[in-house]
């Protein structure tokens, strides 16, 4: 049989067909993964490309002690503070260097310290029991009006209608509870049993995961070159089923925005929800409207957006562990709440997914957005966007490089001659963390605050001419991370990639 890698190589365009033709006919994938010569080569691929990344994936296994099970005596307070300390040494010299794409978005030391003394004071408290501690109640009603009141919430017209929402674990847990409760929403007021979900290809995995978890049809929709989601195409799919569209402002992969106002117009004229999700940029364009760049509509500011997802642990500079959810109108959002009125523990009922959640967290929310205010975002945008314009134009100085679309501070680039993820093997070497990207392949950066810092994007740029100038001149060189995603890129059984990611996550959690 043929290797995998070898079809990819040599057979582009018959992967591309046998791509085309299962997903017209999705059994032939599970037909063709049940023939032994497959499946023994999947398995063999899994394990040789798991034994690869192993040592990178458990780098304290030498130098610090396990703990498969509890130590027979107890240990010291500050011996165990002292090994935790270590590590964090070890760790955080690269993203406070600014080599991270994304995943740290402020970082300095002052600012870290003060979300902690926020934190170490609520550390004890939990939402669930607001008659004990109604400060959390406080934080987070106070943290959903900031943010929808900066996301085109307004005080005025009718009640039924004012903004609302919950204060959620992160973006992903936002998205999974707006879809909720759309689905439960249509059920209840539409009759809708078979619902579907009608998204852009662009759209966040965990719109996804919402589809797997609930019963939810996922339609996915194509974008266009400009990586914009296609209009025609999104109003094409939506039919008598169809309980929200989605639009990304900006998507995750190139930093594009969606046409949310025409998208958003449709979907109110057919009583279908719309979801905009603004987890990268609910903290950021608004500010970059009063700035003078343009941004297109995107928010509560056009009628037929009735729900949004926004992140404060990301560019809203919130310690890690928040995002916001916020729903047109208490209705809508009353059927993402669980009740249970006959349990014998007394009447139970939770917002959110999590029953206990982390005040400190909320309450360090609460004190990163005060700490801020308009103000402080105003500033922080303008040095984000200002340092994404310097970085796009010096890679469109790069004659082998292109940009993706007309990204913002969310930048993605790949290459028509270059194997791109040789570029980020390179660029790893070099201590950079960028994201890997595919269908099509390309790189991205999502720049924050840590590279606004003095010669951090010239840094960038000088590493990323030398890496393209490697690989321009070793274009055979193999190894890295770059075999394996030039396999998920193109290779047409997609199942195969998901069992190699499965057990990926088996080596993380072993000791």
């Amino acid at each position: 049989m043929m290797d995998p890698k070898e079809l990819v190589q040599n057979y582009p365009r018959v992967a591309a067909f046998i791509e085309r033709l299962f997903a017209r006919f999705p059994f032939l994938e599970s037909w063709l993964r049940a023939i032994p010569s497959v499946r023994r080569q999947a398995e063999r691929e899994t394990e040789s490309t798991l034994q690869a990344i192993g040592d990178s994936l458990k780098p304290y296994r030498k130098s610090f002690t396990s703990y498969p099970v509890l130590p027979a005596k107890r240990r010291s307070r500050p011996s165990i503070l002292k090994e935790i300390q270590k590590m964090k040494s070890m760790e955080e010299s690269r993203w406070k260097e600014g080599y991270v794409s994304g995943a740290v978005y402020h970082g300095e030391s002052d600012h870290i310290a003060f979300l902690n003394k926020a934190y170490a004071l609520q550390s004890q408290t939990n939402p669930l029991h607001f008659d004990l501690w109604p400060s959390i109640n406080k934080f987070e009603s106070e943290i959903i009006s900031m943010t929808a009141h900066m996301l085109g919430a307004t005080d005025t017209g009718p009640v039924e209608e004012r903004v609302c929402g919950s204060v959620s674990s992160g973006g992903t847990e936002s998205i999974l509870l707006a879809m909720k409760a759309y689905r439960d929403y249509a059920r209840a007021k539409r009759g809708i049993t078979r619902p579907n979900l009608v998204v852009p290809v662009t759209a966040h995995a965990a719109f996804d995961k919402a589809a797997k978890y609930f019963k939810i049809k996922l339609i996915r929709v194509p974008v266009g070159p400009d990586f914009r989601v296609d209009i025609a195409a999104m109003k094409r799919a939506a039919n008598r089923n169809t309980i929200a569209m989605v639009g990304s402002a900006p998507s995750f992969p190139h930093g594009a925005i969606d046409p949310i106002r025409e998208l958003s117009e449709f979907a109110r004229q057919r009583g279908i929800g719309f979801h905009t999700d603004a987890c990268l940029g609910g903290f950021v364009l608004p500010f970059a409207r009063k700035l003078g760049y343009h941004v297109p509509p995107f928010d509560f500011s056009l009628p037929g957006v009735t729900s949004m997802s926004a992140d404060t642990h990301k560019f809203g500079y919130a310690a890690k562990g928040t995002s916001v959810v916020l729903y047109r109108g208490e209705e809508l959002r009353s059927y993402q709440y669980y009740t249970v009125t006959d349990w014998p523990g007394g009447l139970y009922f939770s917002p959110t997914f999590a029953g206990s959640r982390p005040g400190g967290l909320i309450a360090a929310c609460w004190a990163a957005m005060l700490s801020f205010g308009e103000e402080g975002y105003l500033e922080a945008a303008k040095s984000i966007l200002q340092t994404s314009h310097f970085i796009k134009s010096e890679i469109q100085k790069m004659p082998e490089l292109h940009l993706m679309g007309d990204p913002s501070f969310v930048i993605a680039f790949g290459s028509d001659t270059l194997d791109i993820y040789k570029v980020m093997d390179f660029l790893t070497k070099r201590h950079w963390n960028l994201n890997g990207l595919h269908k099509p392949s390309c790189l991205h950066i999502c720049v924050t605050l840590r590279h606004t810092k003095p010669g951090v994007a010239k840094r960038f740029i000088k590493d990323l001419r030398d890496a393209v100038a490697h690989v321009v001149k070793n274009p055979g060189e193999s190894g890295g991370m770059a075999p394996v995603y030039g396999m998920a890129a193109t290779l047409p059984v997609r199942s195969l990639i998901g069992d190699l990611l499965k057990k990926y996550m088996d080596v993380l959690y072993r000791v």
